[in-house]
């Protein structure tokens, strides 16, 4: 029998959603030393000012800050090290071909766990205009006072 998958949010990136348009998105496991998965496992991770290259036909992640693990030693690795994402070959090539496009790019979305294994979700995201930011700022403040008018007539 197929095991039920178990999803555990570790980080997530709002700010992605609101600079870019998320186009596609790839789901990529990310090779990691040390204490590192303790540290994931106590939700010490932060992907906000990280960002993600493709270099000599491998895929990396810049700028995660994974925190040291608190009862690690000398096994703990440097917080800010760039981390290989794994993927397949032919994933790789199809980002690459797509990322020679203008204006296109890669950003990390979320970290989670997928059963036992720490998975990295990322999205090939185009550019947003401050216009278009404007709109969605917009649109959400539209839909707070529909659910606020919604709330105050079912008190009543």
């Amino acid at each position: 029998m197929a095991k039920k998958q178990g999803i555990r949010l570790i980080a997530n990136n709002k700010k992605a959603f609101h600079d870019y348009f998320i186009e596609d998105t790839y789901e990529a496991g990310i090779a990691l030393a040390g204490t590192e998965v303790k540290s994931l496992r106590s939700g010490k991770c932060s992907i906000k000012e990280s960002f993600i290259r493709v270099e000599r036909g491998e895929v990396y992640i810049y700028g995660m800050h994974i925190s040291p693990y608190e009862k690690g030693n000398i096994f703990n690795k440097d917080p800010l090290r760039v981390r290989k994402l794994l993927l397949h070959r032919y994933e790789i090539n199809k980002i690459e071909g797509k990322l020679k496009e203008k204006g296109l790019t890669l950003v990390p979305l979320k970290v989670y766990f997928k059963d036992s294994l720490v998975k990295v979700e990322i999205g090939m995201a185009r550019g947003k205009k401050l216009y278009d930011k404007r709109q969605d700022i917009a649109k959400k403040d539209q839909r707070r006072e529909a659910e606020r008018d919604f709330k105050v007539k079912n008190l009543f």
